[in-house]
């Protein structure tokens, strides 16, 4: 059974990751990763999260994944070494120092992070031979690479299946750091390529055009090959999106565990609902990328985008009694709303929001977040179960 792999950047999205469906979860400490503005995890909040992870039977990774300069060697050793403390099941790693210094000095399991570019049979034998327990393929790799390399090398693959892609190789831009001073490659990139550029011609004119040029790549969705992808025999099911919010997280894991699950059990068909689900939590489009051998212009937006602010997350619940969820308001909804409650433990349903209170006051619409209010529903909700618009099915 492969593993459900979640991000998680901070204690909250961890729960909520495991909760909803994840069999594992990476994060970021405070130091040698490549989420320099996420508010990543102190050793008190890893060693929580990792007390929490294993109490649910799952696994924890932490990565420890930047480019080292010369001023960092000294701190390598002593964060393995914690890290190793707190007992976390691996480290996802990219800089040979460290790999060697994982190895050495500690008990470690080491992954070896998508950052490597790892794409091809004799790069993964390589990589084996130093002892890494598990290899991140680059997501450049299409279906008939991955199983050539499943087929002639002993090593756990684990390969992305939902999220950001990224217009360098493997995330090995260096645009951001010549355009802002801001290096990619240690964690501070300023997504140079969302931005819109005027085009030149070879007399470096301006070509006048409907829309500014930009080479932003489309997003990455594996569902409609997540069988494919299982018998394969890839270990691990990776999610991007370390910054992403608790409603993206427990939208995609729920999506994908249930995928994974039916595909398994002999009952999944690949269907438009799922698929209309993981769209409405994203701002751009999403397609399977390198894996089916399509690649084409259409992987891309060269002639502009629109990315609107998602508003479907409407609460989260905190309590259910006599009849009456009580919600924390995250986005805007009235009485009359068509909503959709979703959670670990419940299957998807409709509901029409018929009567809101404010304590003990009727009230016809909830628009401050965080606002504290209570639903009369007659199907039984538990804590943590979401709210959101309905999606269409």
């Amino acid at each position: 059974m492969p593993e459900l792999l979640s991000p998680a950047g901070d204690l909250e999205r961890l729960k909520y990751a495991i909760l909803y469906g994840a069999d594992a979860v990476y994060v970021g400490g405070n130091v040698l990763g490549l989420r320099a503005n996420a508010i990543n995890f102190t050793m008190d909040e890893l060693k929580e999260g990792t007390k929490f992870v294993h109490d649910h039977g799952k696994k924890i990774y932490v990565t420890v994944n930047i480019v080292l300069h010369n001023k960092e060697i000294k701190l390598v050793k002593n964060y393995l070494k914690e890290l190793e403390s707190i007992g976390v099941d691996a480290i996802i790693v990219s800089d040979p120092l460290i790999v060697d210094t994982a190895l050495k000095e500690t008990n470690l399991d080491v992954h070896l992070s998508t950052q490597q570019s790892t794409l091809n049979v004799e790069a993964c034998k390589y990589w084996v031979s130093k002892g890494v327990k598990r290899i991140v393929l680059g997501r450049e790799v299409s279906k008939e690479e991955i199983k050539e390399i499943i087929d002639n090398v002993d090593v756990d693959i684990e390969c992305f299946i939902h999220g950001a892609m990224c217009a360098g190789y493997s995330g090995r831009c260096v645009l951001s750091n010549y355009l802002t001073n801001r290096d990619a490659n240690r964690g501070g990139c300023s997504q140079i390529c969302r931005w819109d550029f005027d085009l030149l011609d070879e007399n470096k004119t301006k070509i006048e055009a409907e829309k500014p040029f930009t080479f932003c790549t489309k997003d990455l969705s594996m569902l409609k090959y997540i069988g494919d992808m299982i018998d394969l025999g890839i270990k691990s099911f990776k999610i991007e999106g370390r910054m992403r919010s608790i409603y993206y997280l427990a939208t995609v894991v729920s999506v994908y565990r249930k995928a994974i699950d039916d595909y398994l059990s002999g009952k999944y068909e690949y269907n438009s609902y799922l698929e209309n689900i993981l769209n409405r939590v994203a701002n751009r489009d999403s397609i399977p990328q390198f894996f089916d051998g399509n690649q084409s212009k259409n992987t891309n937006y060269y002639n502009g985008r629109i990315e609107l602010s998602n508003q479907d997350f409407l609460g989260v619940v905190k309590d259910y009694k006599d009849g009456y969820a009580t919600i924390e308001e995250r986005n805007y909804f009235e009485k009359g709303y068509v909503v959709e409650f979703f959670g670990p433990n419940i299957e998807p349903f409709e509901y029409t929001i018929d009567e809101i209170l404010d304590g003990d006051n009727l009230i016809d619409v909830v628009r401050h977040p965080g606002q504290i209010v209570r639903i009369k529903i007659d199907r039984k909700l538990s804590a943590n179960d979401i709210m959101r618009i309905k999606v269409d099915k």
